[in-house]
């Protein structure tokens, strides 16, 4: 196990906490919990916070959580100005060109899209000094009693908190040990997405390009001047592969048979594809819990809501809902803690994780005739001014929490 520098101090009579993740939602929950009085650690299965990464939006009330961090000019230097959106057809013509915000509804001159890893870093830089950090290592086991929760650690050691947090994703390990097998929380959404990264031999600069055919999408991601670019690869499928979850080899096999007859700068990306040492290969699809939280145990960010990446807003969900997991439990026990959470938080999530169903999955159409509307409804965007936010980003306004003096 690693640590930061300066491992947090314990102080008698605090309570202490376990966060396991340390992506988003774990070091945003980290540095509320701190601030409203808790001695926390967070454990983290990676060697250290996770760097580079595709890029991500933060968007509405998430933005107010970053401004209330002190964080915001930071990212705003780390803004990525992506000014162009163009979509392609199979034969590789174009369909139309429009700005991002006329698709995903976010704000210029407001909203932020940064590499994830400028987030992470941005988050973890903010807390490592007053909360102690364990990396490489995991929990093994929970112990929930009357007082608290006994914690093994998979490195070796054991300790006791008075609560334990998950924020380690979609596929949160801490969620199974709680509430039972991801299945009975995950609803598909009829589609798996492969990202990687790969040499910007396309003169792309601040900009998206994107190919479609019924059932498949490519494109290619230029963040900046780079001389890289993100290789996007989306498709339908009817079941979700649970054969190639983990299986590095599968995933490679199952993309390169999805696009093998695929046109435009596919065969190129699939080369990349093999060759690259940062896949990321998933199933499109959502975490939908009845609650949030069991005993002394509750999850956050991804873990206890993934809206998938059709809404935009997993970072942003993720943010708030650490922001009010934390402030909610200020001043309470966590059981009324928790229910203020969900009391507090839960209409603001169903209604982002239903962007799903108002033009997120329309992006991706199954058929000829979806497509055709589509590429229709895209040409009639680009002869509009972009729009000015969608009201789900920003339906919640933030409460303020008193801080620990």
């Amino acid at each position: 196990m690693t640590r930061t520098d300066q491992p947090a101090v314990r102080t008698a009579g605090r309570r202490k906490v376990l966060i396991s993740g340390a992506s988003i939602a774990g070091p945003t929950l980290a540095f509320w919990l701190h601030r409203h009085g808790y001695e926390v650690t967070v454990v983290e299965k990676a060697s250290a916070p996770r760097s580079g990464g595709y890029p991500i939006d933060v968007r509405g009330t998430a933005l107010d959580v970053i401004e209330k961090m002190g964080i915001m000019p930071r990212l705003r230097e780390a803004h990525i100005d992506l000014r162009r959106l163009t979509f392609l057809h199979g034969d590789g013509s174009e369909v139309t060109s429009l700005h991002p915000h006329a698709v995903t509804g976010g704000v210029a001159g407001r909203d932020l899209e940064v590499r994830r890893g400028d987030l992470t870093d941005a988050l973890y830089t903010a807390v490592r000094d007053d909360v102690e950090f364990l990396f490489n290592d995991s929990i093994d086991t929970l112990d929930q009693h009357e007082h608290g929760v006994d914690v093994t650690f998979h490195g070796g050691g054991s300790r006791s908190f008075d609560m334990v947090f998950g924020a380690d994703g979609t596929h949160s390990r801490t969620r199974e040990m709680v509430f039972g097998p991801e299945e009975q929380f995950h609803r598909y959404l009829g589609y798996c997405f492969a990202v990687f990264t790969m040499r910007n031999d396309f003169g792309l600069s601040h900009e998206t390009v994107m190919w479609n055919t019924p059932g498949r999408a490519a494109a290619l991601y230029a963040v900046g001047d780079d001389d890289e670019v993100h290789a996007f690869l989306n498709f339908a499928l009817p079941d979700p592969p649970f054969h190639a979850f983990g299986d590095l080899a599968a995933q490679r096999d199952l993309v390169t048979e999805v696009f093998a007859d695929a046109g435009w700068e596919v065969p190129g990306m699939l080369a990349a594809l093999r060759d690259t040492d940062d896949l990321f290969f998933d199933a499109v699809s959502q975490i939908r819990m009845p609650r949030w939280s069991g005993g002394r145990v509750a999850v956050v960010g991804d873990a206890a809501h993934a809206p998938s990446f059709l809404t935009g807003q997993g970072s942003s969900l993720a943010l708030v809902g650490a922001y009010m997991l934390a402030g909610s439990l200020a001043g309470r026990d966590h059981v009324d803690g928790f229910a203020a959470y969900e009391h507090g938080t839960r209409d603001f999530v169903t209604l982002n994780q239903e962007l799903v169903g108002k033009g997120g999955a329309t992006l991706f159409p199954v058929t000829a005739a979806a497509l055709a509307e589509r590429n229709d409804r895209l040409r009639r965007l680009s002869a509009m001014p972009p729009k000015q936010g969608r009201p789900a980003h920003s339906a919640l306004t933030l409460p303020e929490f008193a801080l620990a003096t």
